[in-house]
């Protein structure tokens, strides 16, 4: 019941920090983004170049997920793939589709580890792309699957609050259904990679530091840290942008 009331008063983007997630091991003294002075992002325009402008306007990512995709992830460990069931949640699986279309999630850390429980994610690298999300919530979906061993959920700090950030459940975690966690997909292949993420930090990454400082942040601090490289959905391969039809030529002149 400890980690369970953790994991449902998860820190997400402006949300205080309750004193349910301090007892599990956040750093004392911490404080939320809610509390803290603003901080300038460290590094943001010189580290994050290639980030896609689109994630800036997280209201133009609207696309409607394929009832069933594969998203391979290659993290600094390994490989993993997860396959998405559009139907077992769909207001979750069209995000998390958009998110990683247009690159959210490179870079990103795995900076919540529960060995036997979860690991979590989804706090991008950059930290005006954490600012542009911090109110891009997106209603619940219906818990039509259970939190079993592999499958990806939202974290969540209440009703309606789900952003970016996500976990893979460790172990068979039923009690988290009840709760509102709704699963919208299963590692197929690679649990072995996650199950291997560097997790002698535990829970000491602060959440507030990572949204306002990115990845300046946890390389100071946290170096150890196994991060995302890439995450491409390779199944079925999104299409391609249209493209201009070319101007006719002009006819030859004398």
């Amino acid at each position: 019941m400890r980690r369970l009331t953790a994991l449902f008063c998860l820190f997400v983007f402006g949300c205080i920090v309750p004193l349910s997630l301090s007892a599990q091991g956040q750093p004392s003294g911490s404080s939320s983004a809610a509390s803290a002075p603003a901080k300038k992002p460290a590094g943001s325009s010189a580290a994050h170049k290639g980030t896609d402008p689109a994630l800036l306007n997280p209201s133009t990512l609207k696309d409607r997920a394929p009832d069933e995709f594969d998203v391979k992830f290659v993290a600094t460990n390994g490989e993993f793939v997860v396959h998405v069931t559009r139907a077992w949640a769909p207001v979750g699986a069209d995000r998390f589709y958009n998110l990683v279309k247009h690159g959210f999630f490179t870079d990103a850390a795995f900076f919540r580890v529960v060995p036997g429980f979860i690991v979590q994610f989804g706090l991008s690298a950059n930290p005006s792309v954490n600012k542009a999300w911090a109110n891009a919530k997106i209603s619940d979906d219906r818990v039509t699957q259970s939190n079993k061993t592999g499958t990806l959920t939202f974290a969540t700090a209440g009703p309606n609050t789900r952003t970016t950030q996500l976990f893979i459940n460790y172990a068979d975690n039923g009690g988290l259904d009840s709760q509102g966690f709704a699963p919208f997909g299963q590692v197929t292949s690679g649990m072995e990679v996650v199950t291997a993420i560097y997790s002698t930090y535990g829970e000491r990454p602060d959440q507030g530091s990572i949204t306002n400082e990115g990845k300046a942040y946890l390389d100071k601090n946290f170096p150890k840290l196994d991060r995302i490289l890439s995450a491409t959905v390779i199944s079925p391969a999104p299409a391609p942008a249209a493209k201009k039809p070319a101007a006719a030529a002009a006819p030859p002149k004398s």
